[in-house]
């Protein structure tokens, strides 16, 4: 008999492998496909020209022309036709417009019967392709009604371990034996099971030489308690054990469980992309596996990629180019400041010290600059010293004049020998050309001012460090007219010494101003014309697929370009509010025919289309490109041919 059982159940799994080989077997000659979802991705024709079989536009010499909703018979005759809604498009590739800088990917994954079964998981990764960048899109899973029972099974055999962990503490203990003891043992305890009195755990250890704890512990059923602690730290281990496959609800597109009605099973996918500059085209495949249950019996083979081709009204741009007048004036003035360190009381500049080799070096590459410009010359440069507030006014008057003049002097040595070596360049310029272009001679003006309290109020207003009611202190000595009394005022404040080690230092400046003139100008103001700026940047704006700042920028003009930035935002009333002012040229009417596209007057649309396309064969091929052309094209089978012949319906 044992025999005959182990026999069976061989004979069992043999007959459950052969049986899923066979469904496996089939699985070659049907393999799940993906195709562009041909939904309403444009705005739906007006329900009263759906019913209608023709429209009458004019041609070029204004005569009557019918165009009828058609199709070619086997003999390549125009019939007309009724839309039937069924029908399906199966290319590999579909134009896809850009609305407001994004675009979305309407695709249909399509499953065989042949590959739908009750025990299996059919697992697909869409991948998408950008511009050589490859991105995985949320994955798609079709369950079989079988499988989904088993995984549910899983999860209702580890509530059920679940449910079986013991919460409550209260019945690790063995509550008829503790009061079994009690009333044996301490009779006397027994009687305070129905006295409400208190009694404290000193007095009940005292009268009975054992307490509540120890009794209580005595009676805790400690293998229940190990046994229930096990079944907490194996939780991980029974979930893996009973669920061998979770059902995944993030990171899903859609886990769609199969009803086993033996159709073919349509998805319809939708991706929606922010659109770069440069992006063209996008790719998507898709690849797969099925599982039964845990394991993986069949890969799916990746599908041949869908090609979207992505219609970006941002080509339509005209490279334009606006001015604005602009003043120009002879004189200018150029500034920049430094932190010179000084010895206490001294007024020497002493590279060497702080900071001072590094701020001479940015000052000294400004002058090389402004002496070395094309643009400007130097008529002088004004050098103000300024010293911190501590000590009194008088020194720091005179330490202040005598900082400015040093500094002066100093910097009138560098610039010298700037000029000398100038001199030098030209000199060998002029054994070539004899001309004598002489080295102008720059004066220095030394001003000072002795304390700088302007420049310690802004920095006290924007310090963060100091709190509200330091400033309004400050405020309030600040009142005082003696900068002296000021000064010693401050110094009693427990904010003085904050002021003295972190503003104070920033007031000790010598601040340079260069006082120029525009190198051959007369006058002292020119009236000239510069490249507008704003409107360039609104058309970079519009290359950029940045269309919000590119409307923003470009709405005060009211141009072709702004009904471009208009029309690529689908703001289309502003659009055409514009479009109908300009004059009709190609552009302007190719894009008219597109806003009447989007509001379903074919009609308008088509004659508009026809018409740019006369004027400019170019947009023969552009119409291919946009999806509200190429639909009406293909609607009511129009293929313009050009200026020079007939335009064929």
């Amino acid at each position: 008999m044992k025999k005959l059982l182990i026999a069976g159940c061989l004979l069992a799994l043999i007959g459950g492998s052969c049986g899923m080989q066979r469904k496996i077997g089939r699985l070659p000659g049907h393999s799940v496909s993906i195709a562009p979802d041909d939904g309403p991705a444009l705005p739906a024709p007006d329900l009263h020209e759906l019913v209608r079989d023709t429209l009458t536009v004019q041609d070029e010499t204004g005569r009557q022309v019918l165009i009828m909703r058609a199709v070619r018979d086997i003999d390549g005759e125009m019939v007309a036709t009724d839309v039937l809604p069924a029908a399906r498009v199966t290319a590999r590739f579909r134009n896809v417009a850009e609305r407001a800088g994004k675009v979305d990917l309407r695709f249909e994954i399509r499953v065989p019967k042949e590959m739908q079964d009750s025990q299996w998981q059919l697992r697909f990764y869409p991948q998408m392709d950008l511009t050589g960048e490859r991105i995985p899109l949320d994955p798609v899973f079709i369950t079989g009604s079988a499988y989904r029972k088993a995984q549910l099974r899983g999860y209702q055999h580890y509530q059920r371990f679940l449910d079986s962990i013991i919460q409550d503490s209260t019945l690790f203990l063995s509550r008829r034996q503790l009061e079994l003891f009690v009333r044996r043992n301490l009779p006397g305890l027994y009687r305070f099971r129905n006295d409400t009195t208190l009694v404290s755990e000193e007095e009940f250890a005292s009268a009975y030489g054992v307490t509540q704890q120890e009794a209580v512990r005595h009676y805790t059923l400690q293998f229940k308690i190990w046994r229930n602690n096990r079944k907490i730290a194996r939780k991980g281990y029974m979930f893996d054990r009973y669920v061998k496959v979770p059902i995944v609800t993030e990171g899903l597109r859609l886990d769609s469980v199969m009803t086993g009605d033996s159709q073919e099973f349509i998805y319809c996918y939708t991706q929606p992309i922010q659109v770069r500059p440069a992006l063209r085209k996008a790719d998507i495949s898709l690849q797969g596996s099925i599982y039964e249950q845990e394991k993986r019996i069949y890969r799916i083979p990746e599908s041949e990629p869908i090609t979207f081709y992505i219609s970006s009204l941002s080509t339509l741009v005209q490279p334009m180019e606006r001015y604005v007048s602009h003043i120009v004036e002879r004189r200018a003035e150029a500034h920049t400041a430094c932190y010179i360190d000084f010895e206490a009381g001294s007024a020497a500049v002493k590279p060497p010290l702080g900071e001072n080799r590094a701020e001479i070096a940015r000052i000294r590459a400004n002058l090389q600059e402004l002496v070395r410009s094309d643009t400007f010359d130097i008529d002088s440069i004004v050098v103000t010293a300024s010293c911190s507030p501590e000590g009194e006014y008088r020194t720091n008057e005179r330490l202040a004049r005598e900082r400015s003049g040093s500094v002066s002097s100093y910097f009138s040595h560098i610039l010298r020998g700037l000029q000398d070596s100038i001199r030098q360049e030209r000199g060998l310029v002029m054994d070539l050309e004899n001309v004598l272009t002489p080295v102008q001679e720059i004066r220095f003006i030394s001003r000072y001012r002795p304390e700088d309290w302007e420049s310690l109020d802004r920095l006290v207003e924007r310090d963060s460090l100091l709190r509200p009611q330091d400033k309004a202190g400050y405020a309030s000595l600040r009142q005082i007219r003696d900068p002296d009394r000021r000064e010693a005022a401050l110094q009693q404040e427990p904010y003085y010494r904050h002021l003295r080690e972190k503003l104070y230092p920033r007031l000790r400046t010598v601040r340079f101003s260069f006082q120029l003139h525009r190198r051959g100008m007369l006058k002292d103001t020119v009236m000239t014309t510069v490249p507008d700026t704003v409107y360039r940047n609104g058309l970079q704006a519009i290359r950029d697929r940045d269309y919000e700042r590119a409307v923003t920028l470009l709405r005060p003009y009211g141009d072709y370009n702004t009904a471009v930035a208009y029309l690529c935002m689908d703001y289309n009333a502003s659009a055409a509010e514009i479009l109908d002012k300009l004059d009709p040229t190609p552009a302007v009417l190719y894009m008219q025919a597109i806003l009447h596209a989007r509001s379903g007057d074919d009609r308008a649309a088509v004659q508009a289309y026809l018409q740019a396309c006369r004027l400019d064969p170019s947009y023969i091929h552009r119409g291919n490109l946009d999806p509200e052309i190429s639909e009406l094209a293909r609607r009511y089978d129009i293929r313009p041919q050009g200026p020079e012949e007939n335009l064929s319906f």
